[in-house]
């Protein structure tokens, strides 16, 4: 009965109380209150006052944290602690060449809320990981200014990325990735990572009479040096965090690393190149679904896809591609990204106790098989060439009431507008939620938003006006909407 009123009027008397003002309760729960003052002994009338006034400090939540707030507790946290060299590689170079360490690296976006529990666990001394970690010496980067981009090269749409290495910069693997904008765990686990990094042990210890294995692991010259000297971040940001003033706005993300690629050849009207375009593309796109909780293994094979045609299997494990050895998806997207429009990707893969060569066929136009929508770089793409639409795939129903049979056709239902700036030309232009784009520049098989994309930065220079035909109401309508920078 107790428990029964307490629910009852716990919110009216809640903010009452708050209030200091216990004699503005609504008239019921003041009935009541004096009904249990009356009937109840006087210790549990007490005890129930003690719970009222407890109450709006229990219901209370915590104190949300700024960005600001994150990364100077991130960074103090880390500090204290005294386990991981904190924003300074250099430092951990010379570490491991002095103790004969690899070297574990991890970059974390701070305050990316995806990867918090991951890294959490990580700096939380998982039990598991904790013995392997104390084998490396641990690196934590939380801001790519200055980052060296000769060597530090892997997916920026990524938050949260590792990097085993030797001292003297050779790569052993990488590890971290994701193919949605929140669920990591069909990707990544701890399990994963923990086998990542004992594999790396065993590396290490039979360097360098295995360094052949990690020649493919170092990347091409990058398009600049450091995220600082891309065109389109060198005025606004430094080659350092700036602790001392507002450290948030100083730091450049993994993201705008990605941005600032494309923009180079965007703003040189140039069309964006499919290794930018479709960077690191994710390996169940040809086919092969890797089980997050090993480094290797084929969890499932997607039938009539390019990895099934290859004859690759589930179970498989995939010892090396190319000649590099394998320890994670994030190697595997390594290997894929330096591919060409068309390639063959030589695979030694084992199954059952029998090591086999299979060779993997990539025909004209596998990467576009990759999935776009997921990455926050596609959000400057949609300003280029969408003036801030946000599409997503018509359903069954919407695509019937726009006359759309063929499922062939395009059908993209605008979800979402910008609303400020450059974002917001859509919107000027005369868009409107749940219209539906049924053609762009004349082209009508455009089926993904991604597709759209695509195409549109292959042939739509900014400057250009190119007509849209959209269906509202079952009424088609053509828009032209100008591409931008």
């Amino acid at each position: 009965m107790i428990a029964y009123t307490f629910g009852v009027w716990k919110g009216s008397t809640a903010s009452a109380v708050r209030s200091n003002q216990p004699g503005k309760l609504p008239l019921f729960s003041t009935l009541l209150w004096d009904l249990f003052m009356i009937s109840l002994p006087r210790t549990c009338t007490s005890i129930l006052f003690l719970l009222l006034m407890l109450a709006p400090l229990i219901s209370e939540e915590p104190k949300k944290l700024t960005r600001e707030e994150k990364v100077r507790g991130d960074r103090e946290k880390v500090l204290s602690s005294g386990y991981w060299i904190y924003n300074d590689f250099q430092k951990g170079l010379a570490e491991a060449k002095e103790t004969g360490k690899p070297l574990v690296v991890v970059l974390r976006c701070i305050p990316c809320e995806e990867c918090v529990k991951l890294d959490e666990e990580i700096m939380e001394s998982d039990p598991v990981l904790r013995p392997l970690l104390d084998k490396y010496v641990r690196v934590r980067i939380v801001g790519t200014n200055g980052l060296d981009l000769n060597l530090f090269q892997y997916d920026y749409d990524q938050s949260f990325a590792v990097f085993l290495m030797n001292a003297d910069k050779t790569i052993y693997g990488r590890f971290g990735t994701r193919s949605h904008r929140t669920d990591w765990t069909s990707d990544v686990s701890i399990e994963g990572l923990a086998k990542a990094m004992a594999q790396g042990l065993k590396l290490h210890d039979n360097y360098p009479q295995n360094q052949a294995l990690f020649q493919g692991k170092q990347g091409d010259e990058p398009l600049y040096p450091s995220p600082e000297k891309f065109p389109s971040l060198k005025d606004k940001y430094t080659a350092t965090l700036n602790y001392e003033g507002d450290v948030v706005k100083s730091c450049i993300h993994c993201h705008q690393i990605g941005d600032a690629q494309k923009a180079v050849f965007r703003d040189q009207a140039k069309p964006i190149p499919d290794k930018y375009l479709f960077p690191y593309p994710h390996p169940k796109s040809i086919g092969m679904i890797i089980d997050p909780s090993e480094t290797n293994t084929l969890k499932e094979v997607t039938s009539d896809s390019i990895a099934a045609k290859a004859g690759l299997q589930a179970d498989d494990e995939l010892v090396s591609l190319n000649g590099q050895v394998i320890l994670s998806i994030a190697d595997i997207q390594w290997v894929l990204h330096h591919c060409d429009d068309t390639d063959s990707v030589a695979a030694v893969v084992e199954r059952g106790d029998k090591k086999i060569d299979v060779s993997i066929e990539l025909p004209k136009g596998w990467r576009q098989q990759d999935d776009l929508s997921w990455r926050v770089s596609t959000w400057p793409m949609r300003r280029m060439v969408l003036g801030g639409l946000v599409l997503e795939e018509a359903t069954v129903d919407q695509r019937k009431a726009a006359g759309i049979k063929d499922p062939s056709k395009m059908a993209l239902r605008v979800r979402f507008m910008g609303r400020y700036g450059d974002h917001a030309l859509a919107m000027k232009s005369g868009f409107k939620v749940d219209d539906i784009l049924v053609a762009f520049d004349g082209q009508d098989d455009l089926v993904r938003e991604t597709d759209l994309i695509a195409y549109a930065t292959a042939n739509c220079p900014p400057g250009d006006k190119v007509a849209i035909k959209v269906i509202r109401d079952g009424q088609p309508r053509t828009i032209n909407l100008p591409m931008q920078k």
